[in-house]
């Protein structure tokens, strides 16, 4: 730190969509020696986590764990399914759903990309009908970004799986789940998902750096015959590993730990609480732009993300200067804005572990900061949420004491 630079004290609010603050409890259990990755004590912690990860993705299917970010993991779903000149059906929900056609594209897929406005999700009909016209069934796949962290905009995976079926498509179907895993519901099996791409940055409260393939018997079949050409991705050579609890290369050890307290940690709480609470805190947050006279991005409420809520700022506002006069006064950091929409708006992440308290703590640095950077606005988002929250929590504790 600069001699002249002032110290601010207490803790930094992170309140991004995503790397989430990681609990204490998940640090300390980090916080371990290293131990050997091919013996007997290490076998144990293997078999425990890659069981334990299929509770999560609520699949009975394999679940592939890599040391590597959210994009390796979209890669390892691709290269490990499809062959060059593959026809893929995308759609344009924001910039991750965008970054992933740009990689098919480099991996020498042919994308087929629905276009959008950014403001909504993936929607079914679309799909079908897009599904019904390939007469030849020559798309091998649908991808779908479940939520799109860059927007707040979230889509319906099992009415796109009903689509697909309705059309009587073969293709595979790959969805995106990294700002959406452990945090609102998600049923692999029973959606019918092909592959399940996660991160370990965001709902499961843990450093960058691991990601996940939850894959269907039907995904194993098509990586029989897909030709793109993968090797440090490669799931055969996981699967014959996990047998025995251990992985062909090195591991994340200490992740691994993370993973194992942070896998108790939600179960602990309940899955069912979890998404209660992510949906209580998104619910106060829309209240609270509501509240002020902005917009939210996410124009559709049916299509509105648990995890993230993107504000639009009037005309003329810059959100990258909102942004900083946030982080410098208040010592919090918001997210930043994509594509056609860059610095129009600002992002507020209300994922992993977060309580009440500290989302009205990040609403109210959000208000004060909007007087502060001169956006026109009303006075009470703060009220609002509180108000609500206050209710929801008053309506759980009737419930506990009948």
């Amino acid at each position: 730190m600069p001699q002249n630079a002032s110290r601010q004290p207490g803790r930094h609010f992170l309140q991004i969509p995503g790397p989430t603050p990681v609990p204490d409890r998940v640090l300390r259990a980090i916080d371990m020696p290293l131990i050997d990755q091919r013996g007997p004590e290490f076998s144990k912690l293997g078999k425990r986590v890659l069981e334990g990860i299929k509770t999560i993705f609520k699949t009975t299917q394999p679940v592939i764990i890599y040391t590597a970010t959210g994009t390796g993991a979209w890669e390892a779903a691709l290269s490990n399914t499809l062959s060059p000149g593959d026809r893929v059906l995308m759609v344009e929900t924001g910039q991750f759903a965008t970054l992933w056609k740009v990689m098919a594209e480099r991996l020498g897929l042919k994308p087929e990309f629905i276009k959008t406005d950014w403001r909504v999700g993936a929607d079914p009909k679309v799909i079908e009908e897009h599904l019904r016209k390939d007469k030849a069934q020559e798309i091998k796949a649908v991808c779908v970004v479940h939520s799109e962290t860059a927007t707040g905009c979230m889509s319906s995976i099992a009415e796109i799986r009903k689509a697909i079926d309705a059309a009587g498509h073969p293709a595979l179907l790959l969805v995106d789940t990294i700002s959406s895993l452990a945090s609102t519901d998600y049923r692999h099996d029973e959606w019918g998902v092909d592959v399940s791409i996660g991160g370990a940055q965001k709902g499961l409260m843990l450093p960058p750096g691991m990601s996940f393939n939850a894959v269907s018997e039907k995904a194993l079949r098509a990586s029989k015959t897909a030709k793109l050409p993968r090797s440090f991705f490669q799931w055969d050579d996981m699967l014959t590993m996990y047998k025995n609890g251990y992985f062909p290369y090195t591991p994340a050890t200490q992740m691994l730990y993370g993973l194992d307290t942070s896998i108790t940690m939600l179960h602990e709480e309940g899955l069912d609480n979890v998404f209660a609470r992510h949906d209580r805190l998104a619910e106060a947050t829309r209240r609270a732009v509501r509240a002020w006279g902005l917009e939210i991005l996410c124009r559709d409420p049916k299509y509105y993300s648990p995890t993230v809520t993107a504000v639009l700022l009037p005309d003329g506002h810059d959100a990258d200067q909102f942004r900083g006069v946030a982080l410098n006064t208040f010592n919090i950091s918001y997210g930043a804005s994509f594509g056609p929409y860059v610095k129009k708006y600002f992002r507020i992440g209300h994922l992993g572990d977060i309580n009440d308290a500290t989302l009205i703590g990040a609403l109210g640095a959000a208000e004060m900061t909007l007087t502060l950077a001169g956006v026109p606005h009303k006075k009470g988002g703060v009220q609002a949420a509180m108000d609500y929250i206050a209710s929801s929590q008053n309506t759980v504790a009737r419930a506990a004491a009948e």
